[in-house]
């Protein structure tokens, strides 16, 4: 994945990279997976983790956070539950500490004021105070997860913002930016013709913009 896909994704919105994957029928809209304050925005490719319920195989939230590269997003599959935290205080500072881009849960986190305080993206389905200590327990590293009840795989791509999340298979970035691209610039010119004096109705008329979501 090479950095100028990163930035080019890193200057788009996720309803535009939405509307894209809508086009191109690739299913990547994590329902119920939003950010933790509404300034907070991640960019980059997925270090995929996975837990499952502690059983008689063990207990561990797990020390991975030290193996995560700079600039990826961890991308924690807790399967979406809502009672055991697995981010806290310590995972943010570190992790904002080694320059990741974020993290996303399916599931809770906890110490909001912390990534609050640093800055750090958080995207969950909420935050509450509850251990995951002796109830999860870490399954695998970098394999297939699933967000919001999408697949994700390592190094896919992920874009979030105030909107929520969008996962983008790796092999298929430059399709997915591309079409992003294009779908802005359509809507900025919509916008501008509005400014201008336009109905809604005609400029979007101009513009194919009913058309702009339509798989191809």
């Amino acid at each position: 994945m090479t950095t100028t896909l990163v930035e080019r994704l890193g200057a788009l919105e996720t309803p535009c990279v939405s509307d894209a994957l809508d086009r191109l029928g690739i299913d990547g809209q994590c329902a119920g997976i939003m950010p933790l304050d509404n300034n907070f925005r991640l960019v980059g490719p997925a270090f995929t983790v996975r837990y499952v319920y502690a059983d008689e195989r063990g207990r561990s939230v797990g020390d991975f956070i030290d193996d995560i590269p700079t600039g990826t997003v961890a991308v924690i599959d807790n399967l979406g539950r809502l009672d055991a935290t697995v981010w806290g205080d310590l995972m943010t500072t570190i992790a904002s500490q080694r320059g990741l881009g974020g993290t996303v849960i399916d599931g809770v986190c906890r110490d909001l004021d912390r990534a609050l305080e640093m800055d750090y993206p958080l995207f969950t389905r909420a935050h509450w105070m509850r251990t995951g200590k002796d109830r999860v327990r870490l399954d695998a590293l970098e394999v297939p997860v699933t967000i919001g009840g999408i697949g994700v795989n390592p190094g896919d791509l992920l874009l979030g913002d105030i909107n929520g999340v969008v996962v983008i298979p790796a092999d298929r970035a430059e399709e997915v930016i591309e079409t992003s691209e294009m779908i802005r610039d359509v809507e900025d010119e919509i916008r501008a013709d509005i400014l201008a004096g336009s109905s809604l109705r005609d400029a979007r008329a101009r513009a194919g913009y009913h058309q702009l979501q339509t798989r191809r």
